[in-house]
């Protein structure tokens, strides 16, 4: 069971939203099989960088150049017009498009076409968190100990430097989730 004094100490910039996100992420990593240390320690250092420390549910919307390009993405699925604004992504790992949403409203029974602000609720922001982890099989790589892989399957590599983006953030997180958690080297 994860605690929200487990959640600052892996993520000290929560404060008091660790106590809003510790059921919620508890039961996604319960629902998921997110069950052993080294898969909570992976799970929660990428949720850790992914929101911001559990502040961001839902993704700053400039638009930025790269947000402009989330409309009429077929591979997102954004068919109609407005889907790239409307289908931002949300949650603490980020679902984004048209069809992720349908995909993870399928596994989470919810209408998200209908109601996409769900995801920005602590439950359901845990959950489509715990439900892309396992959509994804991301257990995988946390069994094998491989969290750049891990980092890369969640968000990519930087270009210039084949690095995961955001590598030093995540490896910060990672390692405190280790060390909170009992993850031995």
């Amino acid at each position: 069971m994860i605690t929200a004094a487990q959640l600052r100490a892996i993520m000290p910039g929560a404060g008091k939203r660790a106590d809003l996100f510790a059921a919620p992420l508890d039961a996604a990593m319960q629902q998921f099989d997110i069950s052993t240390p080294v898969r909570a320690a992976g799970f929660l250092a990428q949720v850790a960088h992914e929101s911001g420390q559990l502040v961001y549910v839902r993704e700053m919307w400039g638009p930025t150049p790269s947000q402009r390009h989330y409309e009429g993405r077929a591979d997102l699925g954004n068919t109609v017009t407005g889907d790239g604004k409307r289908f931002m992504g949300r949650g603490l790992i980020q679902v984004t498009g048209r069809k992720n949403y349908v995909l993870c409203g399928f596994g989470l029974h919810l209408d998200l076409i209908a109601s996409p602000e769900l995801l920005e609720q602590p439950e359901h922001a845990a959950a489509s968190a715990g439900w892309y982890w396992h959509a994804s099989n991301l257990n995988r790589f946390a069994d094998a100990g491989d969290f750049k892989g891990l980092s890369i399957a969640i968000n990519g590599r930087n270009k210039a430097t084949g690095l995961p983006n955001g590598w030093e953030d995540r490896q910060m997180f990672w390692a405190r989730a280790r060390n909170v958690l009992g993850v031995k080297s």
